[in-house]
């Protein structure tokens, strides 16, 4: 990582490896690993961005109480984030609650296609518990009030000695209407409410969207005055997570099943740009829509200060060391956070996604996004580097870019690179 220019690292402490139970007492070499980690990274000169919860709950609480769905999980969540505080706060100065809480409560409690696989009304999955009606904006609850406590103990307890700052992570997309039409408008922003605003909302105004207040009803939790003015002002940054664009088509339809959930009151239906070659994992490269989700988290939110914790490109597993598509996607997309902070966005930070070839959630080992590849056949594991961390330690460094990589990525320039696709009712 030094060597390739790194000065900041982002990882996530596993809650089990630190406290097996979840409660109680701390495993001591967890706790070794972790001081470890840190220590390297620091003394290289590497910031450390810890992530507290990364969809990885100990399984006993999961067990005990349901875990997110049960408000017993903020005291616990609290207890928790203490130990790291204590433990590792002299040197960690930036944190990060939960991450991707939105992809959590959704794929996690609605359609069960990632942990803990809780649902009732998934198409995908055929889950042996939970209830995608009402879960998925408890889960969601719980974590903003998990976060708010731990931050208001963070405040109280370690900020004036130890000075850091605490986010928290979404995942967001770049959103268009399919058609021109008012309906197809309107969707878009009924997306934005219930996948960015179910958070940013609470955490800027104390509230939830009224939109999801009328299409959920009385599914959607509400906050006690005090509870909201504990969430109200609890981040100190947003960390987001982008990676596709989505047209969004009106589908009012969907509110009227008889079995409601949460992908159906969004009353909406995605549909995926198209893609040069539908073979590969690889993400069309829609630099505008970056941009647009910069620009409306400003508007909406004032100039929170915006970390982008995960952006790059996704390939076949064992595809060429020569990774042309990642290094393409990386500087149109560095190019394009470089544009906002010229138009006065509050970026203060850029992370690839990932450093490292590793086990990915939806497709395990098929697909990587790493610019370093593991040898998994090899029993140490062996790191190579891919052209994209050459391309990658060269920018870093402020070096000049070698001629070869400026020409093939103005050759290849991506179709979708450069102006939104809206396509007009008919």
């Amino acid at each position: 990582m030094a060597n390739m220019g790194l000065d900041a690292y982002r990882f996530s402490i596993s809650w089990s490896r630190l406290i097996p139970d979840g409660t109680g007492p701390v495993n001591p070499k967890g706790l070794q690993h972790y001081n470890h980690l840190i220590n390297e990274l620091t003394r290289h000169g590497i910031q450390p961005h810890v992530t507290l919860h990364h969809f990885d709950l100990p399984q006993t609480l999961e067990d005990e109480y349901g875990g997110w769905v049960s408000k017993r999980i903020v005291k616990d969540f609290t207890t928790y984030a203490n130990v790291c505080f204590r433990e590792f706060g002299d040197r960690v100065k930036y944190w990060i609650t939960v991450n991707e809480a939105n992809v959590h409560a959704m794929a996690g409690y609605d359609l069960g296609t990632l942990p803990p696989q809780r649902c009732s009304l998934s198409a995908k999955v055929n889950c042996s518990r939970g209830n995608s009606s009402t879960e998925p904006y408890l889960a969601a609850h719980h974590m903003l009030l998990a976060h708010a406590s731990a931050v208001r103990l963070y405040r109280k307890k370690y900020l004036e000695m130890q000075h850091g700052l605490i986010g928290f992570n979404l995942l967001t997309y770049g959103l268009l209407p399919r058609t021109n039409t008012s309906e197809d408008i309107r969707a878009t922003q009924r997306v934005l409410d219930f996948s960015i605003g179910w958070f940013l909302n609470p955490f800027t105004f104390g509230d939830y969207p009224d939109i999801m207040k009328k299409n959920a009803g009385s599914r959607l939790p509400s906050f006690t005055q005090k509870e909201s003015n504990v969430v109200k002002g609890s981040i100190d940054f947003l960390g987001i997570n982008f990676y596709v664009t989505y047209f969004v088509k009106n589908s009012p339809g969907s509110l009227q099943i008889e079995d409601r959930h949460y992908t159906a009151d969004m009353a909406v239906e995605f549909e995926s740009l198209p893609q040069n070659d539908t073979s590969t994992y690889e993400f069309p490269i829609t630099t505008w829509s970056l941009l647009r989700v910069l620009d409306s988290l400003k508007n909406a939110y004032g100039n929170v200060p915006i970390y982008i914790h995960e952006n790059g490109q996704q390939t076949s597993r064992n595809s060429s060391l020569d990774d042309w598509p990642r290094v393409k996607y990386l500087h149109e997309y560095i190019g394009s956070m470089l544009d906002a902070l010229r138009s006065g966005a509050n970026v203060k930070g850029y992370f690839v996604w990932s450093f490292l070839d590793l086990f990915e959630l939806l497709t395990g080992y098929e697909s990587s996004f790493g610019l370093y590849y593991i040898d998994t056949n090899d029993p140490s594991l062996r790191r190579q580097p891919k052209l994209s961390a050459e391309w990658y330690s060269n920018f870093l460094k402020g070096r000049s870019m070698d001629p070869k990589f400026t020409s093939e990525i103005e050759k290849n320039a991506p179709v979708l690179s450069h102006s939104p696709l809206l396509h007009k009712a008919a």
